[in-house]
């Protein structure tokens, strides 16, 4: 795991930032809908930019049509590769290598005790961002943030591939980034070269991580 200063948020504020965002860049539900008012309080209590940028995808769920909230999720995350929210598919594509790196996300989860089911707690691979965030929060700050250093490259892709396309879970994304440390030199080659040639395309069989629903762009839908 990567070792770098602790981030400038305190553990109480740095749980209400990952909750907040697990919560808003999963799929848009009813839930998610009851789960607006908390999240908007949880903002007022938070440093001003990283509040804004929650109230920001907060207001935009808000004030649209849960039908269309819900196609422009699919569309966003589940057709374009640079677009989605497995943190090792930036950096492994489909290949073997994503297969080990995603035992590894499993092996982080029970050195804490976390148990997820065969698709994880989202209905999810273990590394999605979702599952990822309500780990750091609610479980092991520590390793939980290591997970997304350690990803940092493919993170910062998925927020300027978000931002790019003008889409609103952009400021969930930017509220997560912002508690973590700047890039480092490597970090912002590594973007670059994503950038530039995307994710591996090897196609190989995952098993047994992979599920009948899983893309290499996501597998968005109802949990």
């Amino acid at each position: 795991m990567s070792r770098r200063p602790a981030p400038h948020l305190p553990p109480d504020q740095l749980t209400l930032v990952w909750q907040a965002a697990s919560l808003l860049l999963d799929y848009p539900d009813e839930a998610l809908l009851g789960h607006l008012d908390t999240i908007r309080a949880a903002a007022d209590l938070l440093p001003r930019d990283i509040g804004d940028s929650l109230r920001t995808v907060v207001a935009h769920v808000a004030s649209t049509p849960l039908s269309e909230l819900q196609a422009d999720y699919v569309q966003t995350f589940d057709t374009r590769r640079r677009c989605n929210l497995f943190l090792t598919y930036f950096a492994h594509g489909d290949t073997r290598k994503r297969g080990l790196a995603l035992l590894r996300f499993k092996q982080t989860y029970l050195r804490s005790g976390y148990l997820l089911d065969a698709h994880g707690e989202h209905g999810e691979l273990p590394d999605h961002l979702c599952v990822v965030l309500e780990f750091a929060a609610t479980v092991d700050q520590h390793l939980g943030r290591a997970l997304m250093l350690d990803h940092r490259a493919g993170l910062e892709l998925l927020r300027l591939s978000l931002r790019d396309l003008g889409s609103p879970w952009a400021a969930a994304v930017d509220a997560v980034t912002a508690t973590l440390p700047p890039l480092r030199g490597e970090e912002r080659d590594a973007v670059r070269r994503l950038a530039a040639e995307g994710p591996p395309e090897e196609e190989v069989g995952l098993a047994p991580f992979a599920t009948p629903e899983f893309s290499p762009a996501g597998s968005a839908g109802p949990r």
